[in-house]
């Protein structure tokens, strides 16, 4: 049977109407994501239980397509009825905001549609990343080195994990796992889930992964991970690599980076620090004390998409030598005789094939605003951050000392409570009135917050507060939207 020709003037293939099509979805962006999406006196979040958000969105795929007038409608829903990460009022994760110059970038490469591997196809892109990537470098006090950006700050972690167990075993690469011995992984109970899951996934297993004490801060105590790694050779099993954190997700801890590459140095570990929030106070002159000892470590996992507002994702890994463990010299893609210099060809390093250019949002949010726009954003994130920290009327908070950085940890307590604490039920009680103000919240669209639970502590809320179009009037709101949510509870 002969197959059927489409219509030249199917939407499919006629790029005028592609293009028209293009043009009106761009401008339902700007108005519901960049225009009312930033816009204070809109609602944060336009909340319905999934049954029916999955009919009002038309879900179902159909063997017919849509003329534009009803696609245009459905970009216009998506946007209404998702959540508006760059509203002022949105404190839930650790990406919010919006840089403009960035989010060009951002569209540049979906439009580029490029792949980042060899240089034919990416030039630009080649030449760039490795440019970002030096200046990265450069800011942890390193004059040589490499360095890759991944799909995340999870899998930088797991990328360090993996380098470290090649540096010390290069045979595993090609006789795998049975070829090495019991290896251990140390870091702290505040650090990130994805060390956990990459011990799990690169086949340690979480049992090989041992919790070093933290002291009331969150901060991982030096002489306990020393104790624990001669243990740990004592019982037969070979110490691997460290994982330190700069900004824990809950307390916005920073470990003694110093310190701890002295256990290293002395045990010959690896150091890695996930800096994935807490990095980019390596821009401000002020606070970059946070991470001395930076320099001694052999990764750093840093994501410009949090604190930089790089736009999701944007996430690095750095490291200090210019070791390679995940090539497999694809012929197809790396031929070794081509005109230009084959070191360009940068896939290799990655154990992915397809890689998105997810350098150009920072290169070009950072020539937009330079080194100095990124200090001053850090500065208003901290004068913020203290704001918050020096309300405590109805608040209190689960640490006493100032914070470390720009997380601010508290719990609300509710008229009912006041004066209770030393009710029985009182921490039971307590537990419950994050979960119920964070569902009233959700569902009136006015703000979002998250909250947990952390260690002998139950659910507190946490704030971080690092998006430039945060003013002190959002603030306030935040503050007396907590407590007219909770007043009743």
């Amino acid at each position: 049977m002969e197959p059927t020709l489409r219509d030249p003037t199917d939407p499919l293939i006629d790029h005028a109407e592609g293009q028209h099509f293009l043009n009106e979805a761009f401008k339902v962006i700007v108005e519901e994501v960049l225009c009312k999406g930033t816009d204070a006196t809109q609602k944060v979040c336009e909340w319905k239980e999934p049954d029916e958000l999955a009919v009002l969105l038309d879900l179902e795929l159909r063997e017919m397509g849509e003329p534009r007038g009803r696609l245009l409608q459905r970009v216009r829903d998506v946007a209404k009825f998702s959540v508006k990460t760059s509203h002022p009022r949105f404190f839930n994760q650790q990406f919010a905001g919006v840089d403009y110059h960035s989010l060009a970038g951002r569209f540049l490469t979906e439009a580029l549609n490029t792949n980042l591997f060899t240089y034919e196809v990416a030039p630009v892109f080649v030449l760039m990343e490795n440019e970002v990537l030096r200046s990265l470098r450069q800011l942890l006090g390193w004059t040589e080195g490499d360095g890759i950006f991944c799909p995340g700050g999870s899998m930088s972690n797991m990328y360090a994990i993996n380098l470290a167990r090649y540096r010390l075993f290069p045979e595993v690469k090609s006789q795998g796992l049975w070829s090495v011995p019991r290896l251990a992984i140390f870091t702290s109970p505040e650090s990130h889930y994805s060390v956990r899951k990459g011990a799990a996934f690169l086949g340690f297993g979480t049992d090989s992964l041992i919790l070093v004490n933290v002291d009331d801060r969150g901060h991982m105590i030096p002489e306990d991970l020393d104790e624990k790694i001669e243990l740990s050779k004592s019982q037969g099993v070979v110490p691997l690599l460290v994982s330190c954190t700069s900004g824990t997700t809950v307390q916005g801890a920073f470990d003694p980076l110093d310190q701890i590459a002295d256990v290293c140095g002395k045990h010959k570990l690896w150091m890695h620090v996930d800096a994935a929030w807490g990095g980019s106070v390596l821009f401000s002159k002020q606070h970059r004390s946070l991470m001395k000892g930076i320099d001694r470590a052999d990764s750093v996992a840093w994501n410009p998409h949090k604190m930089l507002l790089a736009g999701l994702q944007c996430s690095a890994l750095l490291l200090k030598d210019t070791s390679q463990c995940h090539g497999a010299n694809a012929s197809y893609l790396f031929q070794q005789d081509k005109f230009y210099d084959v070191n360009l060809d940068v896939g290799d390093k990655s154990v992915q094939c397809s890689r998105k250019a997810d350098c150009l949002k920072l290169w070009l949010m950072w020539k937009a605003i330079g080194s100095n726009g990124f200090e001053e954003r850090l500065f208003r994130s901290v004068k913020h951050t203290f704001f918050y920290w020096s309300v405590n009327v109805c608040f209190e908070f689960p640490l006493c000392a100032q914070p470390e950085f720009v997380n601010v940890c508290f719990w609300f307590i509710p008229p009912s409570l006041r004066g209770k604490e030393g009710n029985a039920d009182y921490p039971s009680r307590l537990a419950k009135v994050a979960p119920v103000i964070k569902e009233r919240m959700m569902k009136k669209g006015t703000l979002m917050v998250g909250y947990q639970p952390l260690g002998d502590k139950v659910n507190f809320f946490r704030v971080t507060v690092f998006s430039p179009l945060i003013s002190h009037k959002d603030l306030d709101f935040f503050l007396d939207e907590i407590e007219r949510l909770g007043i009743n509870l």
